[in-house]
């Protein structure tokens, strides 16, 4: 389906004509008298730029829907696609905030009591502007952030972040708001502003593979050799290991017991979450079957009290 054709220009395109035929009609021969003329010249001239606003609107969004159509978001390695998609949602926001303003002032500016109340405003602009940037500059701001991700995207759509002590994916970006998907299916709405000032984690900032830790704590007695080859085994018969991290180290000792860390590898990090949930389960089933007495235990150690010359048969 060409641009052109698509079901979305259509309608706007119609609804110009039809304006256009209503503001000619109205000096010509629809014979209105001059009251009903200049209703009717009034009202086409809205419908005619509210007509090239939707054309301009439904143009931006057939363009873009084209673009992206080769890119999908569903593939594995989708950080081109989540590029384009973040910067283009955002701009096309900013471009149709500007397409509806202008039209708006235009509409205004049609009316000769409006015209004139605007000329009187911007001969005193200067304290109009003053007070509107202090009662505006956190709206100004916000969105001026939200163009700033647009550019320099420190997040993009379906990042996986951790912000505020939640882990989640970037589900929506506009330019005043960011919407973060919570593992537990719950929204997380942060303003634009908290990611161009707040430290957060990006897991997916340049790839999406990612490295899994799990810690296990000890007995001194624990066979490490026996422990790094079970783990090597239970790695090669998983499916989400990608094959790229298999280590496991004494990180940690302490009076009663030894800190072992475990760090293996996935493809992305709902991955590695499964996997390690899986090698945690296994090793301590390992050590159960095969070490019972390899866990981590406190010890106390009793000496036998000195013997007495106290003749305890009469007491």
């Amino acid at each position: 389906m060409t641009l052109l054709t698509s079901k979305k220009i259509i309608s706007p395109i119609l609804f110009f004509v039809v304006s256009l035929v209503l503001k000619s009609g109205a000096h010509s021969f629809l014979n209105f008298n001059k009251e009903t003329e200049y209703i009717v010249g009034k009202i086409s001239s809205i419908l005619l730029i509210i007509s090239i606003a939707w054309i301009l609107i439904a143009i931006l969004k057939a363009l873009k829907k084209r673009y992206l159509k080769r890119y999908s978001l569903d593939i594995e390695n989708n950080l081109d696609a989540r590029k384009l998609y973040t910067q283009f949602n955002i701009l096309e926001r900013i471009i149709i905030f500007i397409i509806v303003l202008i039209s708006i002032a235009a509409i205004l500016m049609l009316f000769d009591g409006v015209r004139k109340l605007g000329i009187s405003l911007f001969a005193s602009a200067g304290v109009a502007g003053i007070i509107l940037g202090f009662a505006a500059q956190k709206v100004i701001g916000t969105i001026l952030a939200g163009l700033q991700i647009a550019i320099a995207q420190p997040i993009r759509l379906d990042d996986v972040l951790v912000v505020e002590g939640e882990w989640g994916w970037v589900e929506e970006i506009t330019l005043t708001f960011v919407v973060v998907r919570i593992w537990d299916k719950r929204r997380l709405i942060l303003p634009t502003t908290y990611f161009i000032e707040t430290p957060f984690q990006n897991w997916t900032r340049t790839n999406a593979d990612i490295l899994g830790t799990v810690f296990i704590y000890t007995d001194y007695n624990v066979p490490f050799d026996a422990l790094r080859k079970e783990f090597t085994r239970l790695l090669e018969g998983h499916n989400l290991w990608d094959g790229k991290a298999n280590v496991l180290q004494v990180t940690d000792c302490k009076e009663n017991y030894v800190e072992i860390r475990a760090l293996m590898s996935a493809k992305n990090s709902p991955q590695a979450w499964d996997l390690r949930v899986y090698i945690r389960e296994k090793l301590i089933t390992f050590i159960q079957q095969n070490y019972p007495d390899s866990f981590a235990k406190t010890r106390v150690i009793v000496n036998d009290l000195p013997k007495t010359d106290i003749d305890t048969s009469k007491i």
